[in-house]
C-alpha cells in the first residue's frame, strides 16, 4: 500500500483532513483550558483571593462539560482526549478545590486536615479510574449510561467548596471552621467512591415543545449568576446534592423494570420454543 503525501491529496481531501484535525484539536484545547483554570485557582488561593478561586473552578467545570459534548458533536473523540479529560479532572476537581479548602480552613486542623485533604484527592482519582473502566465496558445495558457510579468529580468540587461560597456571601466565620469543613470534606470524598448511582445528564434531550421554556430558564439562570453569583452557585450545589436520593430511586426503578422486561422476553422465547 502506497502512503499518500499531502501534495498527492485532492483539494477536497485536504479540506477534509484539516477539518478532522480541527475537530480533534478543539475539544482537547478546551480540556487544557480547564487544566489552566484549575492550576490558576491554586495560585490565587495562595494569595487568599477566594472569589477568583471559585470562579476559576466553576469555569473549569463548564469547560469540562463542553469538551466532551463538542468532541461527540464534531466527531473528534479520541483515546488521547479521554485520557486527558480524566487527568485534567484529577487536578481541576481534585487537587485544586481541596487545596483551596485546605488553605482557608483545613490548615487549622493540623495533620488531620492534611490527611483529609489527601484522602479527598485519592478518592477523586479512584473515582475517575473506575469511570474509565466502566465507560469502556460494552457489556453494560444501554440505559446505565444515564447514571454515574458515585458523585462525579466536578460536582464533588462544587460541593466541597460550598462552605467557602456561603462564607463569601454571608461573611459568617463559622462556615470556615475546621470542625465543619473536616466532616463535610470527608463526606464528599466518600460519596465519590460510594457505589451509588447519580444522574449523568449526558443523554439529556430537550423536548421540541419545551425549547422556548428551557431557553427562558437558561436566560434566567444567567441573570441570576450575574446578579447573585454566590447564592446561585450555592442553590445549584444544594439542589444537586438533594437530587442524589432521587437518582438512587430512579436507578432502582429502572433496573427493576428492565429486569421484568427481560424476564418477560425470556418467558415468551421459552414458550415459542416449547410450541415449536
Amino acid at each position: 500500500m502506497v502512503r499518500r503525501t499531502w501534495k498527492t491529496l485532492s483539494q477536497t481531501e485536504r479540506r477534509q483532513l484539516r477539518r478532522d484535525r480541527l475537530n480533534r484539536l478543539l475539544p482537547n484545547a478546551l480540556t487544557m483550558l480547564g487544566l489552566c483554570c484549575g492550576l490558576t485557582a491554586i495560585r490565587y488561593g495562595l494569595d487568599e483571593r477566594w472569589q477568583l478561586c471559585v470562579v476559576l473552578i466553576a469555569a473549569a467545570a463548564v469547560l469540562d462539560g463542553l469538551d466532551g459534548r463538542m468532541a461527540r458533536l464534531m466527531g473528534g473523540q479520541t483515546e488521547l482526549g479521554g485520557q486527558l479529560d480524566s487527568l485534567v479532572d484529577a487536578v481541576s476537581f481534585g487537587v485544586a478545590p481541596i487545596m483551596i479548602i485546605f488553605l482557608c480552613s483545613l490548615t487549622y486542623a493540623g495533620g488531620l486536615g492534611w490527611a483529609i485533604s489527601v484522602l479527598f484527592v485519592v478518592c477523586c482519582v479512584l473515582r475517575l479510574a473506575r469511570f474509565n473502566i466502566t465507560s469502556s465496558d460494552t457489556n453494560l445495558p444501554q440505559w446505565t449510561n444515564n447514571y454515574f457510579t458515585g458523585v462525579p468529580s466536578p460536582a464533588a468540587a462544587g460541593m466541597v467548596l460550598l462552605p467557602l461560597v456561603l462564607h463569601i456571601e454571608t461573611s459568617w466565620s463559622f462556615l470556615l471552621s475546621a470542625w465543619l469543613t473536616l466532616p463535610w470534606t470527608l463526606l464528599i470524598a466518600c460519596l465519590m467512591i460510594a457505589p451509588i448511582p447519580t444522574h449523568s445528564f449526558k443523554r439529556f434531550r430537550v423536548p421540541r415543545k419545551l425549547v422556548v421554556v428551557y431557553m427562558a430558564g437558561i436566560a434566567l439562570l444567567a441573570a441570576a449568576m450575574i446578579t447573585e453569583p454566590w447564592l446561585t452557585f450555592s442553590a445549584i450545589t444544594v439542589l444537586y446534592s438533594a437530587s442524589i436520593p432521587f437518582s438512587i430511586h430512579s436507578y432502582k426503578k429502572t433496573n427493576h423494570e428492565e429486569a421484568l422486561r427481560s424476564a418477560g422476553a425470556n418467558d415468551v422465547g421459552e414458550k415459542q420454543n416449547f410450541e415449536n
